[in-house]
């Protein structure tokens, strides 16, 4: 949980999503790639993003790298339901892996949103930067 508790408190550090509304917003940096964070549903506890780079997945045909993630306002962390860092995990993890192998699963999404969270900081990527948009982009 110490792991969760980091993810929400880079996350809400970074972009501040419990004050987003439902929508699109895009974060662009100078020399970065774009990050589009999309507020999907708001709960009165949590909260159920999705974040992206919106480059497309040669292999699978969606956004990659992205993470689709529940924050929970109350206790205070965030939860990666989902990520796309790649298909090699999805080899690595194979179609029905055993409860050993979910466990494992998902520290590796929390280990990779943690990783990614900080690099999209060490980039410049911020609240300030956020804008809200219409909508996320075709994958490119």
């Amino acid at each position: 949980m110490g792991l969760y508790a980091e993810n929400y408190h880079r996350l809400t550090r970074l972009f501040v999503p419990q004050e987003l509304q439902v929508g699109c917003y895009v974060s662009s940096v100078d020399d970065g790639l774009d990050v589009y964070l999309e507020v999907l549903d708001r709960h009165p506890y949590t909260l159920e993003l999705h974040l992206t780079y919106c480059m497309k997945d040669v292999h699978t045909g969606g956004p990659s790298p992205s993470a689709w993630v529940r924050v929970y306002r109350d206790a205070h962390v965030a939860e990666a339901t989902h990520c796309h860092p790649g298909q090699r995990l999805a080899r690595e993890l194979g179609p029905f892996p055993q409860a050993k192998t979910i466990f494992q699963r998902r520290m590796r999404m929390a280990s990779f949103l943690n990783r990614w969270l900080e690099y999209l900081a060490e980039q410049g990527h911020s609240r300030g930067t956020l804008v809200r948009t219409q909508m996320l982009p075709n994958y490119a």
